[in-house]
């Protein structure tokens, strides 16, 4: 029986379910988190074999005694994961001082989260990249303006989603974001690229090759979401393109992904732009070594009639997994934000799309910046049918 620990399973409170997976695979399966136990889903409490509160997951000593409880009771530590973007360094801590093989380590942090350095791994697959500078001071920042032109992106070298993210269309913009920019925090900005995103979201085995493969779009900008408090909407693919496939499994192999659920992002370009590529061309962005965030997976099981929570455990259990992948749709995901004057009330969005409702609820606050307060999430058989969702629940009035 493999011991496996699983860091913070009670957030996001759909990751219970890759403890279920686990458990039901044979899997040893220890939690570390500091919701107190007596709090926890009973749906979680049921899929794990020991919990760990700890007063605060940011508190690094005390989840090192925590995995050291573990290894003291259990013996030795097959598997170590959260699926977390915000915990991937602390992950990759935990495995180099336990000596758990499974998963990235410390010195693999550098290409996996440092935008700057991705961007070499991207070029080793033969990827398109925006050109980009280290940010230093001012002056050199001019410079690389004077050579891309504006707009320019500057956002945090080693960031999280869209935060911090600032689009700067003048020189003026430009000196007020060396005003206003966060200290001491290494910076990286771009050249603006006019392009929607598109993903590759997959599940990779010890030997570097996909289990299951799928992809979303995201038509809006999410610093635009987040800077502006717009609407949010992303979709899981029905299908999933062939130039999209086969850039993901380049940046797989470039990258040296093993044994990981991964969700990789690229532009697709909407208008040719020099030194990048014609319209509909696929340009690098950025790599992530987790699933895509929030209700993604779920949304990604709608879509494709699957389950990747089982996906995911089988290949951690057996390097593989059996299970079918069923009836192929667009899942589409609208998030809703307070304040705005919409046309449809949640009565009437349900009355109207309730037999391809998969789920609606209010989302928390930590994740409302980026997806909205309200999220609606539907399966449709047609591209056709899915805009006219989008476009019926996120009209306003004008005033």
């Amino acid at each position: 029986m493999k011991n496996v620990i699983f860091i913070s399973p009670n957030f996001p409170t759909n990751y219970w379910q890759f403890c279920r997976e686990l458990k039901n695979n044979g899997m040893n399966v220890l939690g570390i988190g500091d919701q107190p136990y007596y709090e926890l889903m009973p749906e979680l409490k049921g899929s794990l074999n020991e919990y760990y509160k700890v007063s605060s997951l940011e508190n690094e000593d005390e989840v090192y005694r925590a995995v050291a409880f573990f290894a003291f009771k259990y013996g030795r530590i097959e598997w170590l994961e959260s699926n977390n973007e915000y915990w991937l360094e602390r992950d990759a801590r935990l495995r180099t001082d336990f000596n758990i093989q499974s998963g990235f380590r410390t010195e693999d942090i550098p290409r996996i989260k440092y935008k700057s350095k991705m961007k070499e791994y991207y070029k080793k697959a033969g990827i398109p990249v925006a050109r980009y500078h280290v940010v230093e001071d001012l002056e050199g920042c001019l410079t690389f303006a004077a050579e891309v032109g504006y707009p320019l992106v500057a956002k945090p070298d080693n960031g999280v989603g869209a935060s911090d993210t600032w689009k700067i269309e003048s020189e003026n913009q430009l000196k007020g974001f060396f005003g206003r920019r966060m200290p001491g925090v290494p910076y990286i900005m771009e050249e603006f690229v006019y392009a929607e995103v598109n993903s590759y979201d997959a599940i990779i085995d010890s030997n570097g090759n996909p289990i299951f493969e799928t992809g979303n779009v995201t038509p809006m900008s999410i610093m635009d979401i987040v800077n502006n408090a717009d609407n949010s909407i992303y979709y899981i693919l029905k299908r999933l393109p062939d130039d999209t496939r086969a850039i993901g499994r380049a940046a797989v192999k470039s990258f040296g992904v093993k044994s990981r659920f991964v969700h990789f992002e690229f532009f697709r370009l909407t208008r040719n732009q020099d030194g990048l590529g014609k319209k509909g061309d696929v340009v690098a962005l950025e790599v992530n070594m987790r699933p895509c965030g929030g209700f993604t997976p779920d949304m990604i099981n709608f879509a494709h009639s699957t389950n990747v929570y089982k996906i995911w455990a089988d290949m951690i259990a057996f390097d593989h997994s059996m299970i079918p992948v069923g009836k192929h749709a667009y899942c589409a995901f609208a998030g809703r934000r307070d304040g705005k004057d919409f046309v449809m009330n949640h009565q009437e969005i349900m009355g109207r799309f309730g037999e391809n409702m998969k789920m609606a609820e209010r989302l928390p606050d930590v994740l409302a910046g980026a997806m909205g307060n309200q999220m609606y999430v539907a399966v449709f058989d047609t591209k056709k049918e899915m805009e006219e969702f989008y476009r019926t629940i996120l009209e306003c009035y004008n005033h």
